[in-house]
């Protein structure tokens, strides 16, 4: 016997579950849209010690391709393949010396690591 979803009592319920949560995350046009990191990129961030690092897959995309700009808050991650299209903007957890990235790209994994931005700077007085 085959499932009819019409019958399904939850079905407009989860729907409408993924809409909310879809626009929570910034996501237009809902997952699956081949947008690039909110359909298929899963992006982690790890605060340590004295570094931030940053892992981020992304599929169907080569190393030439890639474009990264960070401004001490955020990270811009973009990269243009045949395929799709990626345009990222990634808020970083705490500010970071942007100069002192190191960033490595290996079989469509990017990690990149970034050294803690000091909290505050000291005034000397005359």
């Amino acid at each position: 016997m085959n499932r009819d979803d019409r019958d399904d009592p939850f079905g407009d319920l989860f729907e409408e579950i993924e809409r909310m949560m879809d626009r929570m995350a910034g996501v237009e046009d809902g997952p699956g849209d081949g947008s690039g990191f909110r359909s298929e990129t899963h992006v982690d961030t790890y605060l340590e010690d004295d570094v931030v690092r940053l892992v981020a897959d992304l599929p169907g995309v080569s190393k030439e391709d890639l474009s990264l700009q960070c401004d001490g808050e955020t990270l811009t991650v973009s990269a243009a393949s045949d395929r799709r299209e990626y345009d990222e903007r990634i808020s970083l957890p705490v500010r970071v010396d942007e100069r002192s990235a190191s960033a490595t790209f290996k079989n469509g994994v990017l990690e990149v690591v970034f050294e803690r931005a000091d909290d505050s700077a000291s005034i000397d007085l005359e």
